[in-house]
Parts: C-alpha cells; sequence; structure tokens
C-alpha cells in the first residue's frame, strides 16, 4: 500500500493539476458558517424507544451517495421490528451506522437524504465545499509553499524575495482554483469536509439527542448502543477501529468525518492530541482517512469469534444475536434507473477518473481493498444482504429526486428478499 500512495500522489499531481486549475469558476474564499449548539429541550431525547425490537449486530458498507440505498433497507427492518444492538460502518456505513444508534428511525433517515438548501439543490450536494482560507503557518510549512519559493529571483535580496513570495501566494490562496489545487497535494483531497462535519453535528444534535459534541465513549453511555467505525492510518499504515473500548475520548463526528474521508476527494483529517489514545498508542498527528483504503466491509469485526475481535469489540450481551451485513453491490441493478443518470457536464473528480493512470492506479487499490472483504464475505455468505446499486456514483451527492426515490425503493425490496431467504427475523 505504501507504494502504490507514494506513486500515486505524484502522478496525480502532475496528471490532476490542469484539471484541478481549470475546474472552478469562483473567485472569493467561503465564509464560515455558523457554530451549530444543541438545542435548549424540555424531555431529554428517548434512546430506549426501541428496546423491545429484536437486535442484530448490524454492519454497513461503504459507497459514497450510493448509501442512500441503505434508508430502504432501514425501512424494511422498521416495518418487521429489527434494530441494532451493535452497529459497524465504513465511510456512508459509518454515517449510517451513526444515525441509528443515535435513535434515527427510518423516516428521519428518509428526511435527512431528501433535505434541500435554500437554492433547492440536495443538502448533501454541499458536502463537496471548496476549501476556506489556510492557517499562514501551514501555507508557510506547506511542501507546496517551499517549491514555490526555489524558484530564485535575480537581483534580490533573500529577505525581499521571501516577502515577494509570500504575497504572491498569499494573493494566489484568495482563489478557489488554486486553494483546490492546494487541497489536494497537502490535504490529499480536492474538498475540505467541513459542511459535512457542520451537517452530521447537526443531525447528532437533533431532536433533542445533544450527541453532536459526544465522543464515543459519551454516545455509547447515553444511547445505551455500541458504534464502532472504521477509518485507515495512513502513517501507521493500519486499520483503525474507533468505539468506546478502543478510542473512548474521539468525538464521534470527527470519528465518521474520518472515516468517510475517500482519498482525493475529501482532505484527510489529523488526529487531534484532545481525542486521546487509541488502544493506549498516542496517534497525535497522524493522518486518517476514509476506512474503505483498508476494509470497506468490516463483517469480520462482529462475525469472528476469536479473541482479538473480542478484545476490540466487546460482545453484545446477547449469544445469540445475528450478524447481517447491508453490502452495496454495483453489479446489481435498480429497476427502471436506466436513462435516468444526470446528463450535466462532468466535474474534476470525473474527468480525472478518465486518466489512464489513475484507471490503472484505482484498480489496484480497488483490488487491494476487496480482497479482504470477499474472503470474509466467501466464509460468511448466510450473513450478507446484496442491495442494487448499478449505475449510481460514489459522489453523485446531488442525485436527482427521481433517481433517489428509485434507490431507495430498491433497497427495500433486496432487504425483503434477503429477509424472506433467511428467516432472521422469525
Amino acid at each position: 500500500m505504501k507504494r502504490i500512495w507514494t506513486g500515486l500522489s505524484v502522478v496525480s499531481i502532475v496528471a490532476l493539476a490542469p484539471l484541478l486549475i481549470q475546474g472552478c469558476s469562483h473567485t472569493k474564499p467561503i465564509a464560515p458558517a455558523a457554530k451549530n449548539g444543541p438545542a435548549a429541550c424540555a424531555e431529554p431525547f428517548r434512546f430506549d424507544k426501541n428496546r423491545g425490537a429484536r437486535q442484530f449486530d448490524l454492519v454497513f458498507e461503504g459507497g459514497g451517495a450510493k448509501g442512500t440505498v441503505f434508508v430502504g433497507a432501514l425501512q424494511e427492518f422498521q416495518q418487521r421490528n429489527i434494530t441494532g444492538k451493535r452497529f459497524v460502518g465504513t465511510s456512508a456505513g459509518a454515517i449510517t451506522a451513526t444515525l441509528l444508534a443515535a435513535g434515527y428511525t427510518a423516516d428521519e433517515m428518509l428526511a435527512a437524504v431528501n433535505e434541500k438548501t435554500p437554492a433547492g439543490k440536495p443538502r448533501f450536494s454541499t458536502f463537496m465545499d471548496i476549501p476556506g482560507a489556510f492557517d499562514r503557518q501551514d501555507i508557510l510549512d506547506s511542501y507546496t509553499y517551499k517549491f514555490f519559493g526555489e524558484v530564485d529571483m535575480p537581483f534580490i535580496s533573500k529577505r525581499s524575495e521571501e516577502k515577494i513570495d509570500e504575497k504572491i501566494f498569499a494573493q494566489l490562496m484568495e482563489h478557489d482554483r488554486y486553494r483546490i489545487l492546494f487541497s489536494f497535494i497537502e490535504r490529499g483531497g480536492v474538498y475540505e469536509g467541513k459542511k459535512f462535519h457542520e451537517w452530521l453535528t447537526e443531525k447528532l444534535d437533533a431532536g433533542c439527542r445533544n450527541l453532536g459534541n459526544a465522543t464515543l465513549k459519551e454516545f455509547s453511555d447515553k444511547t445505551g448502543n455500541e458504534l464502532t467505525v472504521v477509518a485507515s492510518d495512513t502513517t501507521a499504515q493500519e486499520k483503525l477501529v474507533l468505539n468506546s473500548l478502543t478510542a473512548p475520548d474521539c468525538p464521534v463526528a470527527w470519528a465518521v468525518r474520518m472515516s468517510m474521508s475517500i482519498p482525493f476527494v475529501w482532505q484527510e483529517v489529523r488526529w487531534q492530541k484532545d481525542w486521546g489514545r487509541y488502544r493506549g498508542q498516542d496517534i497525535t498527528g497522524h493522518t486518517i482517512v476514509d476506512g474503505g483504503v483498508i476494509s470497506n466491509f468490516p463483517l469480520d469485526l462482529v462475525a469472528a469469534s476469536d479473541p482479538k475481535f473480542v478484545a476490540i469489540m466487546g460482545t453484545t450481551g446477547a449469544a445469540d444475536a445475528p450478524q447481517l451485513g447491508l453490502l452495496i453491490d454495483e453489479k446489481i441493478e435498480v429497476p427502471d434507473a436506466a436513462g435516468t443518470e444526470p446528463k450535466a457536464s462532468k466535474g474534476i473528480l470525473d474527468e480525472a477518473k478518465e486518466l489512464k493512470t489513475v484507471k490503472r492506479l484505482m484498480r489496484l487499490v480497488d483490488t487491494m481493498t476487496d480482497a479482504n472483504d470477499k474472503f470474509v464475505m466467501s466464509i460468511h455468505p448466510d450473513k450478507v444482504c446484496r442491495l442494487p446499486a448499478k449505475g449510481y456514483g460514489t459522489t453523485e451527492f446531488d442525485m436527482s429526486d427521481q433517481r433517489v426515490e428509485l434507490l431507495i425503493k430498491a433497497g427495500r425490496d433486496a432487504a425483503r428478499q434477503c429477509l424472506d431467504r433467511m428467516r432472521l427475523d422469525r
């Protein structure tokens, strides 16, 4: 994996720079959004409303915008009085697992998916947010700035040249297109991810839940549910299994933000000191990205009985709790979705994917990512529920209402067939 990422960073800078420079027309930095806080509540949210339901260990695969299909599956689960005790997810699956563990119903999840901005666009589309201003010191310490400073100006003193360099660079950073390029090179992603973090914090506070700033331990204590989010530590080159046992002081919203940081799409996240230790180790400053880089479908975390898994996952307290993994299957057609694909012009990421070098590297990374997950699925085929998503894009956060409706319906129909076949709810 180390060789892949090293080669990919060099190739990507060369191959994608022209696309990034041409890819955006905005010229003013985005103003920071107002901070959201917990609502004043007459009564606290009841997290025990589903205590009489049949409890499962639920695992949700990553898949970006395709994760909308989970809403349909959850509608069927709710109809059959099925809920979870342990909730595990990667990327989009981490979002679903978190909201479900926070007491969201299928209807509330649907409302979140259908939420619109004042301009009438899907709120999910705001997750593709152009980076705002960077800290001055981060800029001065960056490889990009140092490379820029190596260009000598004849007949100008070093001190004067440094001042000129900083002024020119500051002017460049006023433009969205250059901040995109800077973000891609220095932070590993085109988009900032700030809007997503704000959205998730808001949802975790909604309905008097007041979980927006909760740590994983506080979340577990308050909800009575066990949430596990999978991310990838590119500094230590290992999988992070984040829950109340392994990283009790890590904020839930940041755990999910790390898990959904698809490389080259969203900025990587640096582990902060006040997030505490991970399994007793200080990983302050480590760079964390999407859990799908290592394991996109972490079914083994609940399906395996090995003591090393129990040590990081704990137990449900119910020996008969079934495990069920919801897999986003891009090979299964979504009924009636053909011909509904968006006709809009291609964006930066779409154009980049057409480059042969990028295609090769993506296939190689996908092979390494999927190999372990496919092995786990081959061992536990009876625990996997496949949900259709063919023709839908990972970053299609601005999908039309029609495509959303078709994907959700397909998810519910697939979940119904899966549960009927497995007879797990009987």
